[in-house]
C-alpha cells in the first residue's frame, strides 16, 4: 500500500471520526463518510484521496464503540490507519470491517509524507524522509480477514476463523 499521510494527534475519538451531530446519517454510511474526521481537520474529507493513510498518535479511536467510525474511514478510501496505540474496540472494529490498523511509532510522520506499508513484512517506509519503521507483521488470519474485506466476508468465504 502506498499513499499520503494525514497526521492527527492523541485521543482522536470516534466522535471526531464520525461526528455525533450527524447521528441521523448512521444509516447512510456513504453520506456520513463525506464528513469523516472533519471535526479534527475540516479539510480532510475534501482532500483525502484513495490510498491515503490516517496517522494517529496515542489512543486512536477512543470513546464509544461506534463500529461505523472505521467503516467510514474505509469508505473514504483510506488504505490503513497507523497509530502509536489504539483504543481496543476501535482496533477490533477496524479489522472486522477490513480496515488495516497498524501499531507503530508515528512520532516522526507528518501530514503530506509519502508512505509505503507492507502488512506481511511488518514495515512502514516513509519515502519522504527515507526512513523505515518496523512493527510485528500481522498474523495470517488477520491478514486473511483484511484481504477478504472484513470478518463477515471472511466467514462467508471460509465458514470459520480456521486458517
Amino acid at each position: 500500500m502506498r499513499g499520503k499521510a494525514w497526521k492527527f494527534g492523541d485521543n482522536i475519538s470516534t466522535d471526531l471520526i464520525a461526528p455525533g451531530r450527524l447521528f441521523h446519517l448512521r444509516s447512510n454510511l456513504p453520506e456520513l463518510a463525506k464528513h469523516v474526521l472533519e471535526d479534527a481537520d475540516p479539510d480532510f474529507p475534501s482532500k483525502v484521496r484513495p490510498g491515503d493513510f490516517v496517522v494517529g498518535a496515542r489512543n486512536f479511536g477512543c470513546g464509544s464503540s461506534r463500529e461505523h467510525a472505521p467503516t467510514i474511514i474505509k469508505l473514504a478510501g483510506v488504505s490503513a490507519v497507523i497509530a502509536t496505540s489504539f483504543a481496543r474496540i476501535f482496533y477490533r472494529n477496524a479489522v472486522n470491517v477490513g480496515l488495516p490498523a497498524v501499531t507503530c511509532d508515528t512520532g516522526n510522520i507528518e501530514t503530506g509524507d509519502e508512505l509505503e506499508l507492507d502488512l506481511a513484512q511488518g514495515t512502514l517506509r516513509n519515502l519522504t524522509k527515507k526512513e523505515e519503521l518496523s512493527f510485528p507483521p500481522l498474523p495470517d488470519v488477520m491478514r486473511g480477514i483484511l484481504d477478504e474485506g472484513g470478518l463477515v466476508p471472511f466467514i462467508k468465504s471460509h465458514g470459520s476463523l480456521d486458517f
